[in-house]
């Protein structure tokens, strides 16, 4: 079992997180004028890079979402940080 660190609550179990969305993905607008397909594509299509990712993952216990970067292929969790605006 992996160990993220909530900046909220600290050290957990993974069984605690959830995967939110990937860092940085622009959501299309204005929303009156997105296709379905353009929609689709936004909520389901994501990078999956092999290597470095940044991404938001939410801390189900405690509801905050935060950045985290991590390589994909050998599970090191490089940082850590509340979104901005959010104190920890």
């Amino acid at each position: 079992m992996q160990l993220f660190t909530c900046p909220f609550c600290g050290p957990r179990e993974e069984t605690e997180f959830h995967f939110a969305a990937e860092a940085g993905k622009a959501r299309p607008e204005p929303a009156e004028d997105v296709s379905d397909a353009a929609w689709a594509d936004y909520l389901y299509m994501n990078e999956a890079p092999k290597g470095e990712a940044r991404e938001v993952w939410v801390h189900v216990t405690c509801g905050e979402f935060f950045l985290m970067t991590r390589d994909t292929v050998t599970r090191e969790i490089r940082e850590i940080a509340a979104l901005p605006g959010r104190e920890t």
